[in-house]
């Protein structure tokens, strides 16, 4: 009885909140055009591996939420940042909607938009200190040039250039400011 309870609990969605141009946006978007073509076999959900682990990422649903036109719901989530890019999904959907492409496409929209998770935050921080994701010290440079491989400059200019280049500073300075 309690089960029963909790699923009429759930929250009502009002035409307002449709957005009914969103799939029309994910589908211009790079990697989103054959979102229209999803009829919800569920051949992606069941083959991968991420919600096979956490039910929070169902890529089924997220569709789903997109031909529906739940725009905010699906950008500000953290569930879209779960797909691990593995391509099982990709490999089997019967009308080659490319979910993998696809959640690339969600995320550069809620990117655009600001809405940007704290663990993506954190690594633009350490490449723009170093330039890459793990800093390299004078100790593994010592270790390096033991075993014969060539040292690495600690840190990576260029990385730092295109970083200024795609203005992610200002994008991060904005997603902060609405949290």
């Amino acid at each position: 009885m309690t089960k029963k309870k909790s699923l009429l609990k759930e929250k009502t969605i009002t035409m307002k909140e449709l957005d009914s141009s969103f799939k029309f946006e994910v589908a211009k978007e790079p990697g989103g055009k054959n979102i229209k073509r999803c009829f919800s076999c569920g051949t992606c959900t069941v083959t991968c591996p991420v919600f096979s682990v956490n039910d929070k990422y169902n890529p089924r649903k997220i569709i789903r939420m997109i031909l529906l036109g739940l725009r905010e719901e699906v950008l500000k989530s953290d569930f879209i940042w779960l797909c691990s890019g593995c391509y099982s999904c990709y490999e089997l959907c019967p009308r080659d909607v490319k979910i993998t492409n696809l959640m690339i496409a969600v995320r550069n929209i809620a990117v655009r938009e600001g809405n940007i998770p704290m663990p993506m935050k954190s690594i633009v921080d350490i490449l723009q200190k170093f330039g890459r994701l793990l800093e390299v010290s004078e100790f593994e440079n010592i270790v390096r040039l033991k075993k014969g491989i060539p040292e690495l400059n600690p840190t990576i200019p260029e990385v730092k250039k295109v970083l200024k280049k795609t203005d992610i500073e200002k994008v991060i300075r904005n997603s902060d400011k609405d949290d």
